[in-house]
């Protein structure tokens, strides 16, 4: 009797494969498992397609509201953007698969799991380092890393062994997707000179080709959580996909990233994150209402820290426990509503409220009702000019060169 494996199976060109591969190599049996988390696939048919590609059992696991609250959100109240581009719609997805991997290969009395990533990209780190972490005693196998072959041999492979695949040498792109964003890489798109085609885009219109009149929604946030659109209260994946389809249609989400890959090489990717672009917006001109200086300017250095951390796999870790405490903590008054206007692919905070606001409109304005005292300020710029006279007296001032020197630009000579 062959031993199970565990396939996360997508029922592209590399985990189709893989389930023959597998049963090649390895002489296992294999069991499928496809995760939901917002793909929009016909997963009837993806099933379909792993029994008849050779797999003993196909399983399919609704994981989108899992995705939302406990990854998605948590990554929206961090302002997690990669090299700040990228919204990390894939890398959140990972950990979350790698959870349910372990916990179907549990069920299965499986001895190993397998996933399609391949020896090159960030995916098998996040597979790999996840999987491990929750259970070392099962065997992680990667197909794609071990089997050697081109893009092209792979799809020679899939057509001498009568495999249904989606993608052909002439149309070689290869995506993901999920609620918070779709990737879109390899092909022309490898020359970072190419300019993306329309072609490729399906969760964005083209920008020259959106509405001639913007459309304005409101979004109301409770401790840096989304609850509405529009003052309909919604849960997290209605409230995604509702935004996804408004901001989509104005061309807003989409991102150009030449990107440094964890395995050390830089990386050309196509990103649509319609939703994501428009609530992180959104989330951070709430948080500039009402956060003082000091937290936002610290919240930026730990965003940083916690968008790397799961850009490289660290999400089951103690750091990553102790960065989402003090970003839960920085949340306790992220709550209001802001107003985005949506565009010919632009995204712009034209609003925003909050009952904790720190903005005082008697000590912001200039006109009636004015209540700042001005005459203060004589008294705070000199001690705060304290330090910059003391030294430039004692130091600076009898310099010929330095920074009190002000030097032009030099003329070249003619």
């Amino acid at each position: 009797m062959s031993d199970n494996v565990v396939l996360a199976y997508s029922g592209g060109l590399d985990t189709s494969v893989a389930v023959h591969w597998l049963k090649e190599k390895y002489d296992m049996d294999v069991i499928t498992l496809t995760i939901d988390v917002g793909n929009e696939k016909d997963f009837n048919a993806v099933q379909e397609k792993a029994l008849k590609v050779g797999a003993i059992k196909a399983l399919v696991r609704d994981a989108k509201e899992l995705f939302i609250k406990y990854f998605v959100w948590p990554a929206l109240q961090a302002d997690a953007l990669y090299e700040g581009q990228y919204p990390l719609a894939t890398a959140l997805s990972r950990p979350l698969m790698a959870k349910l991997l372990v916990d179907v290969a549990h069920e299965e009395g499986a001895v190993a799991v397998a996933h399609g990533c391949t020896g090159k990209g960030n995916d098998q780190v996040r597979f790999d380092v996840g999987v491990s972490t929750l259970d070392p005693r099962l065997k992680i196998i990667a197909p794609a890393r071990e089997w050697g072959m081109t893009r092209e041999q792979t799809i020679a492979y899939a057509k001498k062994h009568n495999i249904p695949i989606p993608v052909t040498v002439g149309s070689p792109y290869s995506t993901d997707e999920n609620l918070w964003g779709r990737s879109i890489e390899c092909g022309m798109l490898e020359d970072p000179w190419n300019e993306p085609p329309e072609e490729i885009f399906t969760m964005t219109a083209s920008p020259q080709k959106a509405p001639a009149e913007p459309d304005y929604v409101e979004i109301t946030f409770k401790q840096g959580v989304p609850v509405s659109l529009d003052g309909e209260i919604m849960d997290g994946v209605s409230l995604v996909k509702k935004l996804n389809e408004q901001a989509g249609k104005h061309g807003v989400g989409r991102i150009d990233h030449l990107e440094n890959r964890l395995v050390g090489i830089k990386s050309r990717e196509i990103y649509e994150a319609p939703a994501a672009v428009a609530l992180l917006k959104a989330h951070l001109a709430l948080e500039a209402m009402t956060l003082s200086k000091q937290q936002v300017r610290f919240k930026e250095k730990v965003t940083q820290e916690y968008a790397d951390l799961i850009y490289n796999g660290l999400w089951f870790t103690s750091l990553h426990q102790d960065l989402a405490a003090y970003i839960q903590s920085t949340q306790r008054h992220v709550t209001g509503t802001v107003r985005m206007k949506l565009f010919k692919g632009s995204c712009q905070v034209v609003g925003r409220k909050s009952p904790k606001s720190l903005y005082n409109f008697a000590l912001a304005t200039y006109d009636k009702g004015d209540k700042f005292d001005q005459g203060s300020s004589l008294g705070f710029i000199h001690i705060w000019g304290l330090p910059v006279r003391l030294q430039a007296q004692v130091q600076l001032l009898g310099e010929t060169e330095g920074p009190l020197k002000i030097i032009g630009p030099k003329e070249e000579e003619e």
